[in-house]
């Protein structure tokens, strides 16, 4: 496997973010002078080399298309494909690889589950329920089931600090109610979704569920089987893998009910003019030539984070966590959104009288990357009563010296404003 450590001695019990950070060329970079200070992982994370050189393993020796080759070459690119399927299915702890279809994101694998499942099984008057904190992703889908086919839409609530209010959602369910759709973590407040909780109590009324793991899979370690989620949907990029690649799990049986939702070559067992039938879950979700490069580059990100620990990671990024928390409180007029009792490494925040636009761009002149704006989450934006916040989120490449460097930013920019 070359995906191992580069710069890591795995026998050290202390977590090394330094000799992590060494195995990500991007962050030896500087901007205008200083260091790159990256705090947009939660937008997409950066690649470790590992990944890179396993993408450009494929890509020089290893490049043909999957499955419909005799030859060689065609076989080693499946193998590298295929494989990429069972280290999915291993990391996630799910029952069989054809648990495992590959999307291009999250956002086409909840588009996948509205659009098959939502139009076999949901039917006009029929119920799903989101949360207030969901990104885009996990709203525009199910908007548009509800206007091709009449299903209504129910918005679990929050507190203030950004927690879900299980009871009231639990009050929510109805016999109407067919789906539940949520967040494992809020990408704008870091709020951990107690998905578990949530899952039983649907599962009392024999309710399916969905959880869009675009943040969640980076933070915490996830097993299906424990989980019993019907869907549980992640992204390759933000995992630091790459981009063009996505993941729906699904339960194997529930798959094979669900129509195709692209047509096309790979998918199918036999065609006619007259008629098509269609081969078992994943391959009938895959239509056309697939992310080859991707799998293996995606597959290759796992590896590499399965060798840290997901334990360590989270640890460690709760310890920045905390220690941002406490840095950023130091500047005045800063106003924190999220301050759930379970939350990761995402910070939402405002600053008075400076537009969050602003602040990412003074910042980014001291090389400071954050993410500005309404995060894909605009109703939650609109609950909390602003048009827009300034986003730091970590990675597990993510250090001290970066949050010094983002209150250090912060305080420059008070005084541009002062």
């Amino acid at each position: 496997m070359d995906a191992t450590l580069s710069n890591i001695d795995l026998q050290r019990s202390n977590y090394d973010v330094d000799a992590i950070r060494a195995d990500f060329p991007i962050l030896a970079s500087e901007f205008n002078g200083y260091p790159l200070t990256f705090l947009d992982s939660g937008a997409s994370a950066q690649k470790p080399e590992c990944v890179l050189r396993r993408m450009d393993d494929v890509y020089r020796r290893s490049y043909a298309n999957v499955h419909r080759g005799a030859y060689a070459l065609s076989q080693a690119a499946t193998d590298y494909y295929e494989g990429a399927r069972k280290t999915v299915a291993r990391y996630l702890n799910a029952r069989s690889d054809d648990e495992i279809v590959f999307t291009h994101n999250v956002t086409a694998a909840i588009n996948l589950v509205a659009h098959s499942y939502g139009r076999r099984f949901l039917e006009r008057g029929d119920e799903v329920i989101i949360s207030q904190m969901e990104h885009h992703a996990n709203i525009v889908p199910w908007q548009l089931l509800r206007d091709e086919i009449g299903i209504e839409l129910k918005v679990a609530p929050i507190d203030q600090a950004g927690n879900l209010l299980l009871d009231q959602l639990a009050e929510m369910f109805s016999h109407k109610t067919k789906l539940v759709s949520l967040t494992h973590v809020s990408n704008v407040l870091g709020t951990i979704v107690p998905i578990k909780k949530v899952i039983d109590l649907a599962h009392e009324r024999d309710i399916p569920v969905l959880i869009d793991g675009a943040q969640g899979i980076v933070h915490t370690r996830v097993d299906v089987q424990d989980l019993d989620a019907e869907f549980y949907a992640f992204t390759g990029h933000k995992l630091y893998g790459p981009s063009g690649i996505g993941v729906l799990y699904g339960k194997k049986d529930l798959l094979n009910t669900m129509p195709p939702y692209e047509g096309g070559g790979d998918m199918i067992e036999r065609v006619t003019f007259e008629k098509t039938t269609y081969r078992d879950a994943p391959a009938r979700f895959e239509a056309g030539t697939p992310p080859i490069v991707e799998a293996a580059g995606l597959a290759a990100a796992i590896d590499y984070v399965d060798e840290i620990g997901m334990e360590n990671i989270s640890s460690h990024e709760q310890e920045l966590l905390n220690y941002a928390t406490e840095r950023l409180n130091e500047v005045d007029g800063i106003t924190i959104y999220g301050e759930a009792q379970h939350k990761v490494g995402i910070i939402s925040f405002t600053l008075d009288k400076v537009h969050p636009h602003d602040i990412a761009t003074i910042i980014d002149s001291r090389g400071v990357s954050v993410r500005a704006g309404h995060h894909c989450a605009q109703p939650l934006m609109d609950w909390y009563g602003v048009a827009a916040t300034t986003r730091a989120s970590f990675g597990m490449y993510s250090n001290k010296q970066d949050v010094d460097a983002l209150v250090d930013g912060l305080k420059y920019v008070k005084e541009i404003f002062s």
